[in-house]
Order: C-alpha cells, then structure tokens, then sequence
C-alpha cells in the first residue's frame, strides 16, 4: 500500500504538538502555585499593599518589553530555521548574542527608569509610596528578561520541559520563601517586591543554565558568524515584534494603571478596589496562560513548516491547535463566571466584591489567548502586520479605558480591556483570510462551541435553583460534567 508522504508529515506535526503542549501544561499548573504568593499578600497585608504591588508589577512588565526588544520571539524563529537545516553552532552563537542584547538592554532601562522616578516622580503627581513600589520593582527587571530569553532558547530548540524548573519550581519557591521571610523580620512595605526581585532572578539564573546545557555539543564556533551582522539581522527582525508586543502588553496592563491614576476621581476607584481588581485581573489570567501550552510549541513548528513553504501545513496545525485551546478555555470561563464569589472569597471576604468583575475579564482574556493564536501564525510571517493591529487595538483601548473608567468606575475598566481584544480578534481573522489565503481557519471550533451551548443550559438552571454557596457549586459542577461528557463523545465520533 503506498504511503501518504504529506499525511505522513501533518500526522508528525500533530503528535509533535501534543507533546510540547502536554509538557507546556504541566509547567503552566506549576507556575499557577505562584498564586500562592498573591494570596499570601492579599491576606497579610491587604487588598491596598496587593493593589499598590500589581500596579508595579504591570509597569515592570511593560517595560520588560521594552528591555526585551522582541528578542524572546525573534530568537525562537532564528533558532528553529538554524536547527531545521542542522546547524547547532549557529544555533548556539544566535543564543549568546540575543541573551547579552536584551540582558544589557534591559539593565541599562532598569536603571535609567529608577533614576527618572527618584528626579521627576514627585514633580509628577506620582503618590510617594508607588514612586518607591516602582522603583524596587524596576530592579526585577534583568531577572526578567534573563528568564523569558532563555526560556524562548529553549523552547525555539522545542525543549518545553525547562519551564517547568525555571519557573514553575524555582520561581514560585523563591519569591513565595522570601515573601514570608522578609514579612516575618519586619519589612513589610516592600515584601512583595523583593520577593519579585528574588523569584525572577532566580528563575532567570535556572533557565540560563538549562538552555546553556542544549549547546554543550555544538561547536564553538560558527562558521560565516558575524556578531555584528547577526545582531543587526536580530534586531531589525525583533523591532515590528517589540512595538506590538508591547502595545499587547500596554493593553493588557493599561486597565489597571489608568484605575491607579483614577483613584478618587471616579465612581468607587479607591487604591483597595484596585487591589481587588488587580486580584480579578490575576485569577482572570489563569485563561490568558492557556497560550502557554500551545504557543511555545506552535511557534518553531509553524516556523519550521513554512521555511519550507508548506502553508497549507501551518493552517491545518493552527486549526488543530485552536480547536485544542477552546476545549480547555471555554469551561475555565464557565467556572469564574459561575462561581467567582467562591475563588475571589479565598483571598479574603472583601474580595467578592470583584464577582462581577471577574466575569468581564475572564471572557476578556480567553479571548485575548484564543485570537493570540493567529499571532503566532502572523508573527513568523509577517510581524509588521501583528504591529498594524496590534496598533489600532492599542488606541481603541485609550480611548474606551479612559471613557469607562471615568464614567463607570472599576467596571468600566472591565470593559475596556474586553472591548479592545473584540476589535483585535477580528483584525487577525482578516488578515489570515485576506493575507495567507486561509479559507476556514475555523472550521474545527464547532464542537467545543456546541458541548458549551448543551453544558450551560443545566448549569444556569442549577444556579437558579439554589442560591449562594451551594448554587454556585452545583452550577459549576453540572457545567463540567456535562462539558466533559460532550468532548469525550466527540474524541469518540471523530
């Protein structure tokens, strides 16, 4: 009988996609524990500590996007092409270079930004406690981009299983151990943000030494390697990437930064409401992290398949990959919307104020994760596209933050991050149909979306039969059982 070459080929891709996202997944439920950390800070020293620390938090991590440069997404595709046509030294000399540009880069930002703040933070308006928050945070800044170059290293040589150590071991155990250690000697003010500083670097320190050990066969040296020409070819390759990436990262931030700038001055915005509106954003992110099963593994395979130029390969690999993504997003939203007074009240009874909230946002970031697909696919191909986008997301998401908040408060900045995420859904199935001639990327989509319509019917019943504790328990659970029954009858059928 003769053999299928190219179903032979889309098969391998399939099963190769399965086991970098069951790998990635098991590093995403170890990064999750660091949700002890929040909790920990949420319940020791309260919802206006936690508020003042994710505020920092989300500015350092625009930031690291700055200090980054793209470098983390622009070396997975470099190094996937070099290991496609076999060449380990390339490979390793790429590796060195990209972590030295963004290491330097982003230390040289760490500092400048911090001196800034301490000359014209007060001139500003800044309140003093944030200039100080910021200024600790900023020094988590090398670590953080050390960890994430690193770790992009690995995953474009499609080694998933380093995260798992780097961050999802390393990471949690410091910055959770040096929490309790410096709350317990008395530095409270700045606990949570030394314990940041700890768990980056320390992941960082990880994930450097693990992606080192990838090149300890490979040749010292490269053959026709210019450093300089490399880093110009990283550079100008990494510089569409980093506008858009941190126009997604300022979008996906700016929520909670223009809520601390609105503190007092809109409906209900004060610095604890933004606190638990912060511990919404990060329950909420539980959605956005699903990316972190699926996008380090995509990502070289797509990059790989269309060196070769098998587009049709990539589509069906995106297809497969997003039909995947929504079986596991859809009963996580279902959860947080159904039971949110449950998971926010184990932060501490203040925290169910965010219920509602939590709704919003979490529907927000699983469509963040799910359009981020489409991302990846552009991205390997034509990143100034991603920044176009990634642009207009960017301005809606001004506009509709500044208007909601003011108008309506903490809800209104639900919505805002909601709104943007809509608009750039769409922009990127438009630029897959109209751009790399994909006809129905979505084809496969139906039956997830179709186990969701047949779970929620009873679960909504469940919620309206019982109220409180017990409503929201029974309605959640119904919703799983059905879900699950309705995926297992598809693995079945198909």
């Amino acid at each position: 009988m003769p053999v299928d070459l190219e179903a032979s080929k889309i098969g391998d891709h399939g099963a190769e996609l399965k086991r970098g996202a069951l790998i990635n997944t098991i590093a995403l439920l170890a990064s999750n524990f660091r949700g002890v950390f929040t909790f920990l800070v949420a319940r020791l020293l309260g919802p206006a500590t936690l508020g003042t620390f994710l505020v920092a938090w989300a500015t350092t991590d625009i930031f690291s996007k700055i200090g980054i440069f793209g470098l983390d997404q622009t070396i997975i595709t470099f190094i996937a092409r070099s290991e496609a046509v076999g060449d380990r030294a390339r490979s390793r000399a790429l590796f060195k270079l990209a972590v030295a540009i963004a290491v330097g880069q982003s230390t040289i930002l760490a500092a400048t930004a911090i001196t800034a703040l301490w000359f014209f933070g007060r001139p500003l308006g800044l309140d003093p406690r944030m200039i100080g928050a910021l200024s600790v945070m900023l020094c988590a800044l090398p670590g953080l981009v050390l960890y994430r170059m690193s770790t992009a290293v690995s995953r474009g040589m499609k080694i998933m299983r380093h995260d798992i150590y780097s961050r999802g071991i390393t990471e949690t155990t410091a910055t959770t151990g040096v929490f309790l250690f410096a709350y317990v000697v008395g530095l409270t003010t700045y606990a949570p943000q030394l314990a940041a500083i700890a768990g980056t670097a320390a992941s960082g320190l990880v994930a450097l030494i693990l992606a080192s050990s990838l090149f300890r066969s490979a040749p010292r040296t490269a053959t026709t390697f210019s450093p300089g020409v490399e880093a110009r070819r990283l550079l100008a390759y990494g510089a569409p990437i980093s506008a858009y990436d941190l126009l997604n990262a300022t979008i996906i931030r700016l929520d909670v930064i223009l809520l601390a700038c609105f503190i007092g001055r809109a409906p209900g915005v004060t610095l604890a409401s933004v606190g638990i509106y912060g511990t919404v954003v990060e329950v909420a992110w539980g959605c956005r992290k699903v990316t972190q099963a699926f996008n380090p593994i995509l990502s070289p395979i797509v990059a790989g398949i269309t060196a070769h130029g098998k587009q049709e390969h990539a589509a069906q690999a995106f297809s497969l990959v997003a039909q995947w993504m929504l079986w596991v997003l859809v009963p996580l939203v279902a959860v947080m919307v159904l039971a949110g007074p449950i998971i926010l009240g184990i932060y501490g009874p203040a925290f169910q104020e965010g219920a509602i909230w939590l709704s919003i946002v979490a529907l927000a970031c699983a469509t963040d994760a799910f359009v981020g697909l489409a991302e990846t696919i552009i991205m390997v191909q034509r990143p100034r596209l991603n920044l176009l986008n990634s642009s207009i997301a960017f301005v809606f998401s001004i506009v509709a933050n500044l208007y909601l908040i003011q108008r309506f408060g903490v809800i209104g900045a639900a919505f805002g991050i909601l709104l943007p995420y809509v608009v750039l859904g769409f922009l990127r199935y438009r630029a897959l149909r109209s751009v790399f001639l994909w006809r129905n990327p979505w084809a496969n989509l139906g039956p997830p979306l179709l186990g969701a319509l047949v779970a929620v019917i009873p679960a909504v019943g469940g919620r309206l039969l019982l109220h409180g504790t017990a409503g929201q328990v029974l309605s959640a659970t119904t919703f799983l059982v059905v879900y699950f029954a309705a995926w297992q009858y598809h693995r079945a059928v198909r």
